[in-house]
């Protein structure tokens, strides 16, 4: 086995745990880190013992013995442009989620990865998480029977949700109920959806920012195998909440039903100076010492050994184009006020199929 050379774009919150990851992964060899923020970068840096640390992306193209470059930098409008030329250098990509903001954008990062035949995958991290494992495996072994109805609630502190719509416009849909509607279209596979009816809640988020922000938004969807699901996402819990992120899954089938609580309300630490507490309760998780509590490591090590090893990735690119074109569905409909039918007429055909994943 060959380690690799990998390339962090971006290391802040997420880019900064999967460069700690590759850095004590012994099958990476050189890392090298991208920050417009000195400081951070600087700190980074010296954490990784990273061999170099660049301020452009472009400095980092020049690399001669690259091999894979995980792109962790927002707004998320640079998605689109980093992963082409990372892929069009011929490298493997890992890209947070979304995969891009317009649907073409998406076929052609497909298509450039299948010309380069490199890897190209999405950060879904839910896919690692054990639980939601659990919830695909009791679909796959039939142990519910046939599925019937799903139903997924996400919710994460209004302090993260401000952020977030402060450095883009994406909706809950594109930015929180991403992550369930790829889990429940991954454990529902081969169906597909083929009705989207979506509606946007306002209130606490454009009182407190004066702009047209949602606190959430509920998504219907219809499959062709007959069954629907629902999903609601938001980002308006209030500051107080002593919980960074809940979500809890119901599957129903045929033959039994299955509950998942991911509310992180296990551990519970109460102080004098700061109260009530819900500890990793992040979506991407932290690091408690020699543990990681949380998917996103694992989703690191998974893209490294899916690199050094030739394996294929968890989550191909085309997954993520079919999340795309479901909650771009659902922003649609919240828009017109009537459900959205898939395929969407702006949406073509992939590029013929070739190469790796």
């Amino acid at each position: 086995m060959k380690p690799i050379n990998v390339g962090i774009i971006g290391v802040g919150w997420c880019g900064g745990i999967r460069a700690e990851t590759c850095a004590i992964n012994p099958a990476v060899n050189d890392l090298h880190l991208v920050e417009t923020k000195p400081e951070r970068l600087a700190e980074m840096a010296k954490a990784t013992n990273a061999k170099s640390a660049l301020t452009d992306y472009h400095q980092l193209l020049q690399v001669n013995d690259l091999d894979a470059v995980m792109i962790s930098a927002t707004p998320e409008a640079l998605h689109y442009p980093m992963a082409r030329d990372c892929l069009e250098a011929g490298l493997h990509v890992f890209m947070e989620k979304p995969i891009a903001v317009e649907m073409h954008e998406a076929d052609e990062l497909i298509a450039i990865a299948k010309r380069k035949n490199v890897k190209f995958t999405i950060g879904y991290s839910q896919r690692f998480n054990p639980k939601y494992a659990y919830v695909k495996k009791c679909l796959d072994d039939a142990i519910i029977g046939k599925p019937v109805s799903a139903l997924v609630s996400r919710h994460i502190q209004r302090s993260l949700g401000a952020k977030i719509t402060g450095r883009s416009k994406l909706s809950p849909a594109a930015m929180e109920a991403t992550h369930d509607l790829d889990f429940i279209l991954w454990c529902l596979a081969p169906a597909k959806p083929i009705r989207v009816y979506s509606q946007l809640n306002y209130g606490a988020m454009r009182a407190a920012s004066g702009r047209d922000v949602p606190d959430s938004q509920w998504i219907t969807v219809t499959m062709d195998s007959g069954m629907s699901f629902v999903i609601g996402a938001g980002w308006s819990l209030p500051v107080g909440y002593p919980n960074a992120c809940q979500t809890w899954i119901e599957m129903i089938g045929t033959d039994g039903a299955l509950f998942c609580d991911d509310t992180h309300r296990d551990v519970v630490l109460n102080t004098v100076k700061s109260g009530m507490q819900l500890p990793m309760s992040s979506m991407p998780g932290e690091r408690v010492d020699h543990a990681f509590a949380g998917p996103m490591h694992a989703e690191t090590v998974h893209f490294i050994e899916a690199v050094v090893c030739d394996r294929p990735v968890l989550v191909t690119a085309e997954e993520a184009r079919a999340v795309m074109e479901v909650y771009v569905a659902a922003d649609l409909s919240a828009e017109r006020n009537e459900p959205v039918h898939l395929p969407l007429p702006e949406s073509r055909p992939l590029a013929a199929a070739g190469g790796a994943r």
